[in-house]
């Protein structure tokens, strides 16, 4: 009924492991984002982890501001590190996987 039963926990476990590299790659994968105009500048991995934040010292003055702007810098670069990892995942869970009719989960 499904054929190689083998075959498809080898192409599952292979699915599993390139989602594994995946991940590794992406804490190597870098995102940069600022708000204010370069005032404050994020870096990102596209594992969503922070990895340097840079304020310009005229922004010290003004706590609000530069709360906002952090904020609004951070939220611009998980944005981009979601897109890039969903994006990454799909595509190294998509190549591992067994084709099984009427399981096409990532169209």
């Amino acid at each position: 009924m499904f054929g190689d039963l083998s075959g498809m926990m080898d192409k599952l476990n292979n699915a599993k492991q390139k989602v594994e590299e995946t991940k590794k790659r992406l804490d190597t994968v870098l995102i940069d984002a600022d708000a204010g105009n370069g005032v404050v500048k994020v870096t990102v991995t596209a594992n969503r982890e922070i990895r340097s934040i840079s304020i310009a010292d005229a922004i010290l003055v003004d706590k609000e501001e530069l709360e906002d702007y952090l904020i609004i810098a951070l939220n611009k670069a998980i944005q981009k590190a979601n897109a890039i990892n969903e994006a990454e995942l799909a595509a190294a869970a998509k190549d591992g996987l067994p084709n099984i009719p009427g399981m096409d989960m990532f169209k």
